[in-house]
């Protein structure tokens, strides 16, 4: 059965970084794409970033420059670095297993087939 497991969220203040971690299993992790959503209070479910099974990412327009996604094939880890962040960025962060890619570089969860439990990311001013 299909896993994904979220740590890493927290609080900190604006300016500050964290890291977030998916362990997924039950999935052939190399050949999906993977991504994390975040949702906050009263607001849809939105994409933040995409990685891809051959290499590519891409990103919402909010976090460029400040956000990494990056994935470990080897222990089927999916990982978000996450800097200077911002009190806007306030949300419950999913990781999420992609049934397919979009072909405008922006997603939607209509483009996810799995979801993790999601971890809660809190940034004050």
């Amino acid at each position: 059965q299909v896993q994904l497991i979220e740590s890493g969220g927290g609080s900190v203040q604006a300016g500050g970084s964290l890291r977030l971690s998916c362990t997924v299993s039950g999935v052939p992790f190399s050949s999906v794409g993977l991504a994390w959503f975040r949702q906050a209070p009263a607001k849809e479910r939105e994409f933040v970033a995409v990685s891809s099974h051959y290499g590519e990412t891409w990103y919402h327009d909010t976090v460029k420059g400040r956000f990494t996604i990056s994935r470990d094939n080897a222990k089927n880890i999916l990982n978000l670095s996450m800097n200077n962040l911002k009190p806007e960025d306030t949300a419950l962060y999913y990781c999420a297993k992609l049934s397919t890619y979009s072909a405008t570089g922006t997603f939607s969860t209509d483009n996810v087939r799995y979801w993790g439990q999601g971890t809660q990311v809190t940034v004050s001013s």
